[in-house]
């Protein structure tokens, strides 16, 4: 590797790279996404999760007017990762919603970033860089980021990280402008997929010390200046959002310095913990209660500076272990708790946030290994044979894990199994159960919910949603209540509260809830497809098609608002305006067994008997025991017996 006098190799600490290292950068790329594919194939066929439909391209930005506004509309995605919601968009104009076709690149830009890894450790020298790309391609630890397709910003945004260190080393040995620029570029590409990358020119400074054991200001820390400004300013502004547009602020977040900093510490080890013992990983960890008061929750942070000092004592030696402590930790100082993020209200670690971080330990602790296995001259078999075992067990079990994510009763359910005092998986299965058409299963665990984790306004809401569609709407209006005292401005809860008024036979106060609900959020498409059909049934039908002209336009894939929109002119005696709108839902939700029969009836209305009669053949094969399909069967034939 050629060297400059800004950066050169401190033998002593490594012998050279193993045989490995002569594999081809194309058959190590192969053997990576073979072994990846294989390990995550569970998953491939998983379906959409929780938070994926604030990822997935919405309806309304999939244009070429869309895309613009996921670069320059601040709120016009969850958060501002315009490069992640790009490449989203990108996806959904090649598959559309299929849900197969995130997951397989998901899984390659995986097995992309174990690839580099690799390519990064062979160009610092160091020993098992095959053997650590493997152990992070494999790792059960990385099922969260990879299996679950609204963490492709972990997976996309890890691929440009590491292209970013890959094109960084070849500029700090050559100099070349050229080189500074595309390194550049690849860390902003970083930045503009997920924030957590900007720990990275702390990162190259780390790495630049443990190379030459010293760090020189105009040769390292001089050009890595617009980089540490540009990280900076980036999680700053990802920070405010979390704050203001995702709602990381509250009781939930209220730590002073002191706790924080023993949450920190105890984070660290958690971690390290789970990436060196992969056991009982689930999606949901218990939250911890985090009190200056109990003794031995001092212990870890001062394990940590116990740890630190060691490997300052020891640098004078062997570099090596303090570097790896330094980027595994300082990797991870975004979750750390110093800042606030949304997930910290369910819990303050999850397996997604250590994803980029693991790759420092997986180095080390491969290098380690390799020189134990040299330092010891164990038989050359003995190696690739312990290797080939441990491969087979990390896989193995991120076969397992990647199980639990085929489709969000999974999810849940494995979850609770392993976490059984998670609030917020209780809520979401209760939602997912009511959803399916379940409410009275998702009635138990949504009550269960609020017993965990009281006076939560979304378990308020989705309860009382469920307490509707059961027919028990006067149960439900207190919760409402409840919901909006505590956040007045939850759009969904006055929809939800709208909905229960209606319910109550008090018409008024149910469309000023929905006007309530649009205004707060002009976005929630279903609140105004209710003001609709309220104004519909007070007789206001202009009113009425005026609130579903919008919800179309915002959003044209939604079929309840053109059921609702064809209802209206069927309650008008308006048949053949309203059957292009019947037929449009029908399109939307070709297995939804209720818009079929509502179609047929349709039909029925304007004497079509033969169309009647299939979409009412269509509505029992899909319901068997519909009750109104049969019937409207018998009606069509009265209507035109056959003659014998």
């Amino acid at each position: 590797m050629k060297q400059s006098k800004h950066s050169s190799w401190p033998r002593a600490n490594f012998e050279t790279a193993p045989a490995a290292s002569r594999w081809s950068p194309g058959a190590v790329f192969a053997l990576v996404l073979a072994l990846t594919l294989v390990a995550y194939f569970p998953a491939l066929t998983g379906d959409f999760l929780w938070d994926d439909a604030g990822h997935i391209t919405r309806s309304d930005l999939q244009s070429w007017s869309g895309l613009a506004r996921i670069w320059f509309e601040l709120g016009a995605t969850q958060q501002y990762y315009p490069l992640l919601h790009s490449a989203f968009w990108l996806e959904h104009q090649l598959w559309g919603d299929i849900a197969l076709g995130y997951h397989l690149i998901n899984v390659l830009w995986h097995a992309t970033a174990a690839c580099l890894l690799v390519g990064l450790l062979r160009r610092l020298v160091v020993p098992g860089a095959l053997l650590a790309g493997l152990v992070f391609a494999l790792h059960p630890v990385a099922v969260e980021s990879v299996a679950w397709m609204a963490e492709q910003k972990n997976t996309l945004s890890t691929v440009f990280y590491l292209a970013a260190a890959l094109a960084w080393l070849r500029f700090a040995d050559e100099r070349r402008p050229a080189r500074y620029v595309i390194a550049t570029l690849w860390f902003v590409a970083a930045l503009l997929t997920k924030t957590v990358t900007a720990t990275l020119p702390a990162a190259l400074l780390v790495i630049a010390w443990w190379r030459v054991g010293r760090l020189s200001w105009r040769g390292d820390v001089a050009p890595l200046l617009p980089w540490l400004a540009l990280g900076a300013a980036a999680g700053i502004g990802t920070a405010w959002l979390e704050t203001v547009q995702i709602g990381a602020s509250g009781g939930d977040f209220a730590l002073g310095p002191l706790e924080r900093g023993l949450l920190a510490g105890r984070v660290v080890w958690f971690y390290l913990g789970k990436l060196v013992w992969p056991a009982d990983l689930t999606f949901f960890y218990p939250r911890w209660t985090i009190d200056a008061g109990v003794v031995w929750q001092w212990l870890f942070p001062m394990a940590t500076l116990g740890t630190i000092a060691g490997g300052a004592w020891r640098s004078r030696r062997e570099r090596g272990p303090l570097a790896a402590a330094l980027l595994y930790g300082g990797t991870l100082v975004p979750v750390l708790g110093f800042v606030n993020v949304y997930p910290f209200v369910f819990s303050y670690v999850a397996d997604h946030f250590q994803y980029l971080a693991s790759l420092s330990m997986i180095a080390f602790l491969s290098a380690a290994v390799v020189r134990g296995h040299q330092l010891l001259h164990w038989p050359r078999w003995s190696g690739p044979t312990a290797a080939a075992g441990l491969l087979v067990l990390l896989g193995g079990l991120t076969w397992r894990q990647s199980g639990m994510y085929r489709d969000v009763f999974s999810l849940y359910e494995t979850t609770l199994a392993r976490n059984p005092s998670s609030w917020v998986a209780r809520l979401n299965l209760g939602s997912a159960l009511a959803a399916a058409g379940r409410p009275a299963d998702g009635l138990s665990h949504l009550r269960r919910a609020l017993e965990l984790k009281p006076d939560h306004p979304e378990t308020l809401n989705s309860l009382a949603d469920v307490l509707n569609q059961i027919g028990r709407s006067s149960e439900a209006l207190p919760l409402l209540d409840r919901a909006l005292q505590l956040q007045p401005r939850f759009a969904a809860a006055h929809n939800t509260r709208g909905a229960t008024l209606m319910a109550l036979q008090r018409a008024d106060d149910g469309v000023v809830a929905f006007r309530r609900a649009v205004a707060l959020n002009p976005a929630l498409v279903a609140a105004r497809v209710n003001l609709g059909w309220a104004h519909a049934n007070a007789g206001r039908i202009a009113e009425a098609i005026a609130e579903f002209t919008r919800a179309c336009r915002e959003r044209p894939d939604f079929a309840d608002a053109e059921l609702k929109w064809g209802l209206t002119l069927v309650m008008n005696s308006r048949l053949n305006e309203a059957l292009p709108h019947l037929e449009r839902a029908v399109a939307l939700q070709p297995e939804n067994a209720d818009l079929h029969h509502v179609l047929g009836r349709a039909f029925l209305g304007l004497g079509q008997r033969a169309a009647a009669v299939e979409q009412f053949e269509e509505t029992l094969r899909l319901a068997p025991h519909h009750p109104g399909a049969l019937a409207g069967i018998k009606l069509s034939q009265r209507m035109n017996p056959v003659t014998r």
